[in-house]
């Protein structure tokens, strides 16, 4: 089932969010060292995500470095953070407080999609968390494609237009090559 998470005004992360999200977190440091405030960073992360399409510099002061903060969201995306995050989220019954936190989470995956990769994407289109894809589904690429084209029932002569029809659907499994900003930042 695909759906949409209806979009939240940004807050800081509340004491049960905090608690909910922290079995998802990767040992991230390297030689052992401790992150100094990873809430703190993962709230600026969040607080980021909400706004569409606003650089890291563009991060308030109060939440530290934006290089810094920048390189601990990509290490966690790195780490897998997300996608577990994500998979947590699907299986959170109503009223867990991951689903307090969920439309920051779906805006913040947006952001880790590229470096996230098809993998990222596979996932969210699996659970059908639409609000973390960063455009409509028919524009981006379709890895699971190859699931519904396996099911297909076809013979040592296929019809041409089922051939036409396959090599339409491979070219629209590849997403579009540039999806235009004013899609990605309408996109909800």
């Amino acid at each position: 089932m695909s759906r949409l998470t209806p979009p939240t005004l940004w807050t800081p992360l509340s004491d049960t969010a905090w608690a909910a999200l922290q079995p998802f977190l990767p040992a991230l440091s390297p030689q052992g060292r401790r992150t100094a405030d990873p809430r703190a960073r993962l709230d600026a992360i969040f607080h980021l995500a909400q706004l569409p399409g606003a650089p890291w510099r563009d991060l308030p002061e109060r939440y530290g470095n934006p290089a810094t903060v920048a390189r601990f969201f990509r290490r966690l995306t790195h780490a897998g953070f997300w996608h577990g995050l994500l998979r947590g989220l699907a299986k959170a019954p109503p009223g867990h407080p991951l689903r307090a936190v969920e439309y920051a989470i779906c805006r913040a995956c947006r952001r880790a999609a590229r470096l996230g990769g098809l993998p990222l994407l596979a996932l969210i289109r699996r659970l059908g968390l639409r609000s973390a894809l960063a455009a409509p589904p028919w524009l981006l690429p379709d890895p699971l494609l190859s699931e519904t084209l396996a099911r297909l029932p076809l013979g040592p002569r296929a019809a041409p237009e089922t051939l036409r029809s396959l090599l339409r659907l491979l070219r629209d499994a590849g997403g579009r090559a540039r999806i235009p900003r004013s899609v990605r930042l309408a996109w909800p």
